[in-house]
């Protein structure tokens, strides 16, 4: 199979996976709550993460606990996953799926903005055009297309779902400028996220009792949304000779997600959350084009 294939490949199963996601945490929210969730699906992640490390360098799975390290992955592992996912498990908790995943999609956007403040790129027109359509997009879903009376349905969730997206972004910049290797930034950060959650249940929640299907959902998540699939998008981006278009080609994940969310979670599909949707990835997406043809 040559390397194209096998990109079209591992895009399309990470497109899958992450399509079920929204699904999932809706599922797996019915019995646990979102420290609960947090704590089992990041030990399940930290797990996976282990084995990738060690599979790759023993001697810098040790160097995660050096003191140049340590700074870097207690910060990051405070930001995501500890904060970032409580908050949009919290999220998800409150607003309908539809609603909750396209609001978080928005962290392409946010991304752009801090650029400009922390990595003193230029805000372009093409990018202030793309934040007015996605954000557009945002004020459809929340208002359930009561947009003239601005009259938001939920405004607590919205709220919490921009908020996740802001973290996510921030969390991305300082990715950026940590040149470490992916797979040991997840791992340290993962590790410290997954210590701070314990010790927020064990002083402020419970780990339990929990029905046993709920803990399969949660090792579900931490498997799909923060683990594998993860390194199934990094494989198919090394292997493309077009990585644009494979970046593009991710955006199919919530439109998919939609299906799910009607079928398995049974919610009827809200016109508004279709027609945001539509607005924040055609926002992304115009944002992209320029950025598009210099990759190409």
């Amino acid at each position: 199979m040559k390397d194209n294939s096998k990109s079209l490949l591992y895009t399309l199963l990470a497109v899958v996976f992450w399509s079920t996601v929204a699904t999932s945490f809706k599922l797996t929210l019915q019995g646990l709550n979102s420290a609960q969730l947090l704590f089992y699906s990041s030990l399940t992640s930290l797990i996976i993460l282990f084995f990738f490390v060690r599979k790759n360098s023993l001697k810098e799975l040790m160097q995660v606990f050096s003191k140049d390290q340590l700074r870097k992955n207690i910060l990051l592992g405070f930001i995501n996953p500890f904060v970032y996912y409580l908050i949009l498990f919290k999220a998800y908790s409150i607003l309908p799926a539809q609603e909750a995943q396209p609001i978080n999609l928005t962290w392409p956007l946010i991304i752009s903005i801090l650029s400009v403040i922390y990595l003193k790129q230029k805000l372009s027109l093409k990018t202030i055009i793309g934040l007015v359509i996605s954000f557009s997009g945002v004020v459809v879903i929340a208002t359930r297309g009561n947009i003239l009376s601005l009259h938001f349905e939920n405004l607590y969730g919205v709220l919490l779902a921009i908020t996740s997206s802001f973290i996510w972004a921030a969390f991305w910049i300082l990715n950026l400028l940590d040149k470490r290797e992916e797979s040991i930034k997840l791992f340290g950060a993962f590790l410290f996220g997954t210590i701070y959650t314990g010790i927020y249940i064990f002083f402020f929640d419970s780990f339990g009792p929990v029905e046993l299907k709920y803990i399969f959902g949660a090792v579900y998540i931490g498997l799909f949304e923060m683990g594998i699939t993860f390194f199934l998008w990094l494989k198919a981006l090394s292997l493309s000779d077009n990585k644009a278009k494979t970046s593009t080609i991710v955006y199919l994940f919530p439109v998919i997600s939609l299906f799910f969310i009607h079928f398995v979670l049974g919610e009827n599909l809200f016109a508004s959350s279709i027609i945001g949707l539509v607005l924040i990835i055609g926002g992304i997406l115009f944002q992209q084009l320029g950025e598009s043809r210099k990759v190409i």
